[in-house]
């Protein structure tokens, strides 16, 4: 682990904290100047070393709890504190969801200058061994062999890590395996990633390899597979070069979303929601909000492989789905048609960044938005919204852009944020996915 080095001559402090920023971090003043201990929680009293100062605030490490909040709780992980893949294990849970949830109203008022009508109970399921999708750096330092895992906490260096409590167990639990199997490679240097792709009955691994790996160790990495379980892939450029190497026909990675009656078929490389169980009642939610009925013209907006879109057209809605990645739009219509619902649905494939949302929707007269942005939101898009449009269910994994995106569409566009509310889609972390409604 590295740690920070404390400032030269600036003994330690006793911090009484208030706060969590934005970021999870413990904040407290002393003698009116802002100080961050990550680490710390509200109401308690910690002491902490500075190792950053600014005129404005300093940065310290925690040292020790002198008087600990109600709310800490031991983390499962023994990384926790140095991985920066959890920032909250410290915490207990409904605690996190309380945090996020004053977060979202804060951002609403601050940056959107609006409030929810109606706070929505937020949504919450399992805290560990819950991430299906992550990305696993590789790192072969001249000391500690070959690490695997992720990067520590606000440092450019891989955490040693040996297991990982948040990751689907089929990959979790292999963190040292996985360290060992890398380590037996001619070059390991050559593999600086491995994405993790996990569905309901496979769990694959993209091994991200920048020079031809020989045939001794593709047979390692295939026979990993085998012996664990696992379906191994070799990606040495772009998303067409993925090759499976465990199975000559591996099986296709899938979910299920049973009330709705269907099963989305997805590859190693693209977005799926990383929560497995919080994903239905997701869509639960935005439907609840959304209210299609049968006839009605919805379009989705970044609609990805279909996780919004496929749901609303089994409710009996014309469903018009727009992305900007051909791969995504590919599957989404064959899953369309896997589910029986080709006519009810139609695919396009646009840059949201760039096109009018006239261009996007010509020859289709939506009556209902839903839309579900990458981090940067979706101010550009939404500049287009007509009159004709009555109803947006807004889905976001960033706090700041929705609230910023809520300010226009209720002081510009006329629009009432009737309800909002959080999705806890990432334990132990300050990531928040939202869903807002937004009627006329």
């Amino acid at each position: 682990m590295t740690r920070p080095k404390p400032i030269r001559g600036v003994p330690p402090r006793r911090l009484a904290i208030t706060s969590l920023d934005g970021d999870g971090v413990g904040v407290g003043r002393d003698e009116g100047k802002v100080t961050f201990v990550a680490g710390a929680l509200p109401g308690e009293l910690v002491e902490a070393q500075v190792y950053e100062g600014t005129p404005r605030y300093d940065r310290a490490r925690l040292l020790r709890v002198e008087r600990a909040s109600a709310q800490r709780v031991p983390p499962r992980c023994p990384h926790a504190g140095v991985c920066g893949g959890c920032s909250l294990q410290h915490l207990e849970v409904s605690a996190q969801l309380a945090v996020k949830q004053r977060h979202l109203e804060e951002q609403l008022w601050q940056l959107g200058k609006v409030r929810a009508e109606r706070l929505l109970p937020p949504i919450a399921g399992p805290s560990y061994g819950y991430r299906r999708k992550a990305r696993l750096s590789v790192r072969v330092p001249a000391t500690r062999g070959v690490l695997v895992g992720f990067r520590e906490y606000h440092s450019s260096y891989v955490a040693e890590m040996e297991s990982c409590a948040v990751l689907d167990p089929r990959v979790g639990e292999r963190i040292l395996d996985l360290r060992a199997l890398l380590a037996r490679l001619q070059n390991p240097r050559c593999i600086p990633q491995i994405e993790v792709a996990c569905s309901d009955t496979v769990a694959a691994l993209v091994v991200r390899h920048l020079e031809a790996l020989p045939e001794e160790d593709r047979e390692l990495l295939a026979h990993f597979g085998r012996t664990h379980g696992l379906q191994i892939w070799l990606q040495s450029a772009g998303p067409d070069s993925l090759q499976c190497i465990s199975e000559k026909d591996p099986e296709p990675l899938y979910y299920d979303l049973p009330e709705c009656d269907l099963r989305l078929h997805f590859t190693p490389l693209v977005f799926t929601q990383v929560n497995a169980s919080i994903n239905p009642v997701l869509i639960r939610r935005a439907l609840t909000l959304l209210d299609p009925q049968p006839g009605e013209k919805i379009a989705d907006l970044f609609c990805g492989l279909g996780n919004f879109t496929l749901p609303i057209a089994r409710s009996g809605a014309k469903v018009l789905g727009v992305e900007g990645e051909r791969r995504l739009t590919n599957l989404a219509s064959a899953n369309a048609a896997a589910n029986g619902l080709a006519g009810q649905v139609e695919f396009r494939c646009a840059d949201l960044t760039q096109e009018s949302l006239d261009e996007v929707l010509a020859g289709y007269a939506v009556q209902k938005l839903l839309i579900d942005p990458p981090r940067s939101g979706a101010i550009e898009i939404l500049k287009g919204v007509g009159p004709n449009i009555r109803k947006l269910v807004y889905v976001s994994c960033n706090p700041d852009t929705l609230a910023r995106d809520a300010g226009f569409l209720v002081q510009q566009l006329g629009f009432r944020l009737r309800a909002a509310g959080i999705v806890n889609m990432f334990p132990h972390t300050v990531h928040v996915e939202s869903v807002a409604l937004f009627e006329r």
